[in-house]
């Protein structure tokens, strides 16, 4: 019997969890349901079901996520997850690995917001590359927040305490409810036309509803299209909103912001106080190197027998204008020979001999010339015949009572052809 048409199990279960990973539409799943079977393991990892009235799926959690959990999991506790299906190869059955998961009742929200967010990052709106460097001291900061609230009396008073020379301009703008998007953005396109070093965004803590205008797609834009250096200082520390990602620095707390924001005066103070003392070093450094240097050229002994570089120059002279002359003398004696050797040249005393050559070859050319010259044929007895300026090479050329030329080496003939042969 042939058996390589059956599969072990190991193999086909690779199969299909190859597939399963592969599958673009398994890798970020989002689930509702409600807990069974809940399993906390020593090692932190979670291990559960989530189960509808009709179905089941095993679950597990792995610890580097479930550290990130704002609640407690619990049989029975309805939950909003979201994560990759893949096979466990073990077993064979598929389960669902948890990435996040949520209390049910705000899962509508964050859904958007991760589908906002993957839409942001895939277009480039948190690049790196695109955000602005954050001053070190700026003169004036712009706050966009509530004018009423924790967050602006945190920003102001620690910016005062830490930096009281720094300017601060409040914008006050809507930041929960329906329409705080626009108001911010608003706020935002406002704020540009006042010559800021620097803008806060944010506010105090909240559910994520209250947070909500900063997970808007328009906010995040706008800040991400501003041309001042932005600051996003929203919740608390383990909040994190789109507007965290797409400023140019994110602050965990509005007061932290403003930390962020300017330095400490007294650091300020003590970092001037220690490059003054730096430059003094400096400058007294220098100056003793300069006066010890000048008492060395005081004291050298050519300063103080100046009679002595004059010596060495002049006794320098005298040996560059006695190679110089040796030089010269030099240069005279070989132009002197030269002169003698083509003086007692033998064709500049025989000058006949430059051109005796030259006649016998052109003697050469002459008779040459002779030779091919048609008059010199024509005294050996030779004649041309014309007809009407025309040469005439054959009698085909010629007719009966025609006149024609005869030219002989000493004159011409005029004849008239009276029969031809």
């Amino acid at each position: 019997m042939n058996d390589n048409k059956y599969l072990t199990v190991s193999i086909l279960t690779q199969y299909l969890k190859h597939k399963f990973d592969t599958d673009e539409h398994l890798r970020c799943v989002f689930i509702k349901g409600e807990i069974s079977n809940f399993k906390s393991h020593t090692s932190g990892h979670l291990y559960f079901s989530i189960k509808d009235e009709n179905s089941k799926i095993n679950a597990v959690m792995f610890s580097n996520n479930a550290r990130k959990l704002n609640f407690k999991p619990i049989d029975g506790a309805k939950v909003l997850v979201m994560g990759r299906i893949s096979i466990y190869e073990a077993t064979g059955n598929y389960q669902i690995y948890v990435e996040e998961m949520l209390e049910d009742g705000v899962g509508n929200l964050y859904i958007a917001y991760e589908k906002l967010k993957a839409k942001l990052l895939k277009e480039g709106l948190f690049d790196k590359n695109h955000k602005l460097k954050i001053p070190k001291i700026p003169k004036k900061i712009g706050v966009i927040t509530a004018s009423t609230g924790a967050a602006i009396k945190d920003i102001t008073s620690t910016i005062k305490r830490r930096f009281p020379i720094c300017e601060v301009l409040l914008f006050p703008s809507l930041v929960q409810g329906e329409n705080a998007s626009y108001d911010i953005v608003k706020n935002i396109k406002k704020a540009e036309n006042y010559n800021l070093d620097l803008l806060i965004i944010g506010r105090g803590g909240g559910s994520i509803e209250d947070l909500w205008p900063f997970n808007e797609e328009i906010v995040a834009r706008a800040i991400y299209e501003c041309n001042i250096p932005t600051i996003s200082a929203v919740g608390h520390e383990i909040d994190y909103t789109i507007a965290d990602f797409v400023a140019d620095m994110r602050a965990p707390t509005p007061t932290g912001a403003a930390e962020m924001a300017v330095p400490n005066i007294k650091d300020l103070e003590n970092f001037i106080n220690n490059l003054k003392i730096r430059l003094n070093e400096g400058i007294n450094k220098k100056a003793n190197y300069l006066k010890l240097y000048l008492d060395s050229i005081k004291n050298s002994y050519a300063i103080k027998n100046p009679l002595i570089m004059y010596e060495n120059k002049k006794q320098k002279l005298d040996i560059l204008t006695d190679n110089l002359n040796k030089v010269l003398v030099k240069k005279y004696d070989s132009a002197k020979n030269e002169l003698k050797i083509l003086k007692n040249n033998y064709i500049l005393n025989n000058p006949k001999l430059l051109y005796k050559d030259k006649i016998i070859e052109l003697n050469n050319l002459i008779e040459k010339l002779e030779l091919i010259n048609p008059l010199g044929i024509l005294k050996r007895g030779y004649s041309l015949t014309y007809k009407k300026g025309k040469l005439i090479n054959s009698v085909n050329d010629l007719k009966i009572n025609e006149n024609i030329l005869i030219k002989l080496h000493d004159g011409e003939i005029s004849a008239k052809v009276i029969d031809k042969s």
